[in-house]
């Protein structure tokens, strides 16, 4: 970062804005004293609270000063109890007799005061569960709702930054976010608001800075300014087109066949849906959040236990069986990248190559015996370097811990280690989740690629309907786990939005 400002007064709502990498979790690291700051050279410059100057050492520091903060990642402790972690490190203590004696070493924990502390805050998100259940198994709405609590259970809350909170939520989640961050400012609260989602920044926030490769480019009046304009800031250049539209002949090759089929997914149950792939296209699922969309990819690809007839290059497909998947030439990128699509303590090269050597047998020293084949590192890091470059995938190397990249470049982790498998079907959910407005473009730009040049056929499964609109040769509307109807990208809207909310009769 180089000469960053930025001047946030109480009671306003102002949106950090950039590409990943610009510089945004940076400059939130500083202002809240994460120790990563110190250990890679500290900064220079001055940070004012109420006109007095800060430099915090330990995040520690920051929240006794008033700033709180909510991550990106769940700091979460999953052993604990909701309470507990609402609560941690500022337990209210119960005064026994040994601590009256001995110093407050000996008081206990006031569990009926953690209870009703973490029972309001909860209240105060909207939050309806038991404060006593444990974190662990918590849907991650859930999760991220219990991190807001914590910050509103602190005293004297000055600062409060979210960072891409409603990156994991459901549309209804988001917007209950964004109420209670409204509240916030209304309390005098001043939020710092990194996201990705800008429709969400011009809905809420006063005003917005904008970074790119980590200086300031603009600070604007997000509810003035377009959407294509902020995104133009961003990148540094207009926002990229993708490929237009091709009609398939009904009597087109199918690449993949699914009659029937059922998926027992939580949250997103697929109850009895029946497509044509052709060979070649790009097929959306587009649907509202909870109408199973998600499910048709999971439950093809053996995630979630399912049922029906899948046909693929004229042969049926054994349901409940990843490998068999894998192994016939289909792959998957999951909407879940850090829960099912990585290995976040592993190296980007490992990562990429992990299913291919895995289903494919690739990336090992010829043997004797299969069991014992050594690991070929020479191809596997060459492969990765090869991807690294052509997906341009901003890391130190392949070497480094996947953990340790932005989302947007976890993202093409994942599209690589699906390339890598060289399918001729490829499964999409959620591509662009969470992740910047450049890394957006480059990763559409990554799969336009895959289909026009290499032939894989694509089913995009995206909660983004202008996304599907500008990639996919047809979409199909799921809704109470069904396909609603089958639509041209370039169908009025008011046909999208009538058969998202099932009235595809009307439409």
């Amino acid at each position: 970062m180089k000469g960053v400002s930025l001047a946030v007064p109480a009671g306003e709502i102002h949106a950090l804005l950039g590409e990943n990498g610009a510089g945004k979790s940076t400059l939130m690291n500083i202002l809240f004293g994460m120790p990563v700051i110190r250990e890679t050279g500290g900064y220079t410059g001055e940070i004012l609270l109420d006109g007095r100057p800060i430099r915090f050492g330990s995040p520690g520091e920051a929240i006794e000063a008033g700033i709180g903060m909510v991550h990106q990642e769940f700091m979460l402790l999953p052993g604990f109890r909701i309470a507990e972690n609402i609560k941690l490190n500022r337990e209210p203590a119960r005064r026994t007799l040994l601590s009256r004696v001995l110093g407050r070493g000996f008081e206990r924990v006031d569990q009926r005061r953690m209870r009703e502390d973490a029972r309001r805050a909860l209240d105060r998100v909207g939050l309806g569960v038991d404060e006593w259940l444990p974190v662990a198994g918590l849907p991650v709405g859930h999760m991220q709702f219990v991190e807001i609590a914590r910050e509103v259970d602190k005293e004297q809350l000055r600062v409060l930054i979210f960072d891409e909170p409603t990156a994991v939520l459901t549309e209804s989640e988001a917007e209950r976010l964004l109420t209670t961050m409204r509240e916030f400012a209304r309390s005098g609260v001043a939020v710092l608001f990194i996201t990705h989602r800008l429709e969400e920044v011009r809905a809420i926030a006063d005003r917005a800075t904008v970074l790119r490769d980590g200086e300031v480019v603009g600070v604007v009046d997000p509810k003035t300014t377009t959407v294509v304009r902020i995104a133009e800031m961003m990148v540094g250049r207009p926002a990229a087109e993708v490929a237009g539209r091709r009609v398939f002949p009904p009597g087109a090759e199918a690449a993949l066949t699914i009659e029937h089929l059922r998926v027992d997914m939580p949250g997103e149950p697929v109850e009895d849906v029946s497509l044509v792939v052709r060979r070649g296209e790009i097929l959306g699922i587009g649907g509202l959040a909870g109408q199973g969309k998600i499910g048709i990819a999971n439950g093809v690809m053996g995630l979630y236990p399912a049922n029906g007839r899948v046909v693929f290059d004229g042969r049926e497909l054994l349901l409940n069986r990843p490998r068999e998947a894998l192994e016939r030439g289909l792959a998957f990128v999951s909407e879940d990248r850090r829960g099912v699509g990585l290995l976040g303590e592993e190296s980007v090269e490992l990562n990429i190559a992990l299913s291919a050597l895995e289903a494919q047998g690739r990336f090992l020293h010829a043997f004797p015996v299969a069991a014992l084949q050594p690991l070929d590192q020479y191809a596997l890091r060459s492969h990765a370097e090869g991807m690294i470059r052509d997906l341009d995938i901003r890391t130190t190397g392949p070497a480094q811990q996947v953990r340790r990249l932005s989302g947007g470049n976890q993202q093409k982790v994942c599209l690589a280690r699906a390339m890598t498998l060289r399918p001729r079907v490829l499964f999409v959910s959620e591509p662009t989740r969470g992740i910047d407005v450049g890394a957006k473009a480059r990763v559409l730009e990554i799969l336009t690629r895959l289909n026009r040049e290499e032939g894989v056929t694509l089913v995009l499964t995206s909660s983004e309907l202008a996304e599907l609109r500008a990639l996919c040769d047809r979409i199909a509307i799921i809704y109470r786990g069904r396909v609603e109807t089958i639509l041209p990208p370039d169908a009025p809207d008011a046909a999208f939005g009538l058969a998202m909310a099932g009235e595809e009769h009307a439409a």
